[in-house]
């Protein structure tokens, strides 16, 4: 069973047990030794532009739980943060897709033993223009929208006539870059894991690019996390199946696993966290930080 499809619910998971590599220990040692009294720690927050509001939030908040410490938070994508993980700029990756292969070993040769935190959940949103009369759609389809050699193309294939504002009912397709958790995530699960996507697409450096695209484009579809949804778009019903009733992603639908294209959201740090960093994700995990994921649009873990 693929976890990223139908997860547990663990508070927390290990990627690997073995300790952190014994470089990576000692600069952070170092790091901690060379802190002037009443310094602030800085912590390097880095990656899913998907996580990126929602980080922002917990680091804010964070600043009045424990004020020695800044949380320093910046997006560009999963691969991105888990790439500055690798290189030793990052204290910890914001993922929403779980570390590969290549990765875990490229982690391995340089003596790190990456630990793997689950902080939230996400119901990855289908996007259409407000005022787009479709009201659902089906996994099937949206694989027929997006991958290389699909055949749906307009709209008119999904039975609307017209959109208000469009010129003509072409669909308009909008992306992420291939650095993003979010494509791959998409890919793996509608477009197909041995798929391309079909050229031609609109691909948007961040999620909440996606989501202002579509608001100012009457005939695009695109897909971004739940927490960047505005009123200035439409979120889709999801359906597993064409014919089968489409569903809404919600907090109750993620954890039942009702909706079709739910996902975890990780944080990794490269081995035991140091002191400061633990603290961090742990508060990051108690009913004060998913209070936070909650308020900020996306879907807390459950509650034991």
């Amino acid at each position: 069973m693929n976890r990223s499809s139908r997860f547990p619910f663990p508070m927390l998971v290990g990627a690997v047990t073995l300790a952190a590599g014994v470089a990576l220990v000692g600069c952070a040692k170092k790091a901690e030794e060379g802190q002037k009294p009443g310094e602030k720690a800085s912590l390097q927050d880095i990656g899913s532009d998907t996580m990126v509001n929602l980080a922002q939030a917990w680091a804010e908040a964070y600043a009045g739980v424990d004020p020695a410490v800044s949380v320093e938070v910046s997006g560009g994508g999963s691969g991105v943060g888990i790439a500055a993980l690798l290189n030793g700029t990052a204290a910890i990756a914001n993922a929403s897709r779980t570390m590969d292969s290549l990765e875990m070993a490229k982690a391995k040769a340089a003596g790190m033993d990456p630990k793997e935190f689950l902080v939230a959940y996400d119901g990855l949103a289908i996007y259409v223009h407000k005022d787009n009369p479709l009201d659902q759609i089906s996994i099937e389809e949206l694989g027929e929208i997006y991958r290389e050699g699909g055949k749906i193309d307009d709209w008119g294939a999904l039975g609307v006539k017209s959109i208000p504002g469009a010129k003509g009912t072409a669909i308009v397709r909008v992306s992420r870059q291939n650095n993003s958790g979010t494509y791959q995530y998409f890919r793996e699960h509608v477009v197909g894991k041995t798929k391309d996507y079909k050229p031609g697409s609109l691909d948007m450096n961040g999620s909440k690019e996606v989501v202002e695209l579509v608001a100012k484009t009457p005939g695009a579809i695109g897909y971004s996390g739940l927490g960047y949804a505005t009123p200035d778009v439409k979120i889709l019903k999801v359906a597993k199946k064409k014919g089968e009733p489409g569903v809404l992603p919600s907090i109750a639908t993620v954890h039942d696993n009702t909706y079709p294209i739910s996902r975890p959201l990780f944080m990794y740090t490269p081995g035991d966290p140091p002191a400061h960093v633990k603290q961090y994700i742990e508060w990051v995990m108690s009913d004060a930080g998913q209070k936070i994921v909650e308020e900020s649009g996306y879907v807390p873990l459950p509650k034991k």
